[in-house]
């Protein structure tokens, strides 16, 4: 039986991107066809939304945008939910990275991302590097306890590797927060009630969209609750093991555009 599919999550890196970052040219007229079907198309991925917006903003059509790993979710230019930190959290988290940073325990930087711009005050080459990759509203403040603005979400990015350094030094805020290994050198905190699961179910109830109805894709930890949202959810093929073992299916690894050789099939077969 086909799937009455009517919305598509796809998170970006090791998923849709190819591995130089860029999107598979395929999509662009695959959008198109999605849009005749009436299926809706949401980029669901870490980074922020002026990003995600900036990557597909060429697209006639209007794309739903999961942003900040579920912590801003827009249709549009309509916001379907958010979910902002406690600034005392946030400077917490800030004043501990500065102690590990500067006990030589971690090599990392912080990016406090907001609603409004991202921030960072470390300007150091690797890492604004990585930050500029990730955040096209980035500023450079001399103190990122002065910022003034919702914090949807903390990524820290850990030159030695998050998984390995970054998630053990916070593994406390577990407790009361959402710490995320969102890629080989980021970590993510977050409220414990943001992951991209929870704005999957959000953008659903907006659409009147049932799991059932919605397929998703991902292949690092931070998919994990995206994947659990959608009856038709795909690990790609070279995915983090513990979102290989949730996930219904696997996809094609993003080197060979997996996503949309997946998609494809759908519509060949609808």
């Amino acid at each position: 039986m086909t799937p009455d599919i009517r919305l598509i999550a796809v998170d970006m890196d090791g998923t849709l991107l190819l591995p130089d970052g860029t999107i598979p040219p395929a999509t662009w007229p695959l959008l198109q066809r999605l849009r005749e079907r009436g299926i809706a198309f949401a980029p669901a991925s870490g980074r922020q939304l002026a990003t995600l917006q900036g990557m597909f903003g060429h697209v006639d059509a209007e794309l739903d945008y999961i942003a900040e790993n579920g912590a801003y979710v827009v249709r549009g230019d309509t916001e379907v939910s958010s979910d902002a930190m406690e600034p005392d959290v946030a400077a917490s988290v800030t004043l501990r990275l500065r102690e590990l940073v500067a006990g030589g325990v971690v090599r990392a930087g912080l990016v406090v991302c907001g609603k409004t711009s991202a921030y960072i005050e470390s300007t150091a080459a690797e890492f604004l590097a990585e930050a500029e990759k990730y955040y096209a509203k980035l500023e450079v403040v001399p103190d990122l306890l002065a910022v003034r603005d919702q914090v949807l979400k903390l990524a820290i990015y850990d030159v030695d590797g998050g998984e390995a350094h970054t998630a053990p030094a916070f593994a406390d805020l577990r407790a009361t927060h959402q710490v995320v290994v969102s890629g080989e050198h980021w970590v993510d905190i977050m409220n414990a009630t943001v992951n991209k699961g929870v704005a999957l179910r959000n953008l659903q109830a907006a659409l009147g969209v049932t799991p059932a109805q919605t397929m998703a894709f991902g292949d690092y930890l931070n998919d994990i609750e995206l994947l659990q949202a959608a009856d038709w959810s795909y690990a790609m093929d070279d995915a983090h093991p513990d979102v290989a073992a949730i996930a219904r299916f696997r996809a094609p690894s993003n080197a060979d555009a997996g996503v949309l050789r997946v998609i494809e099939e759908l519509l060949a077969r609808a």
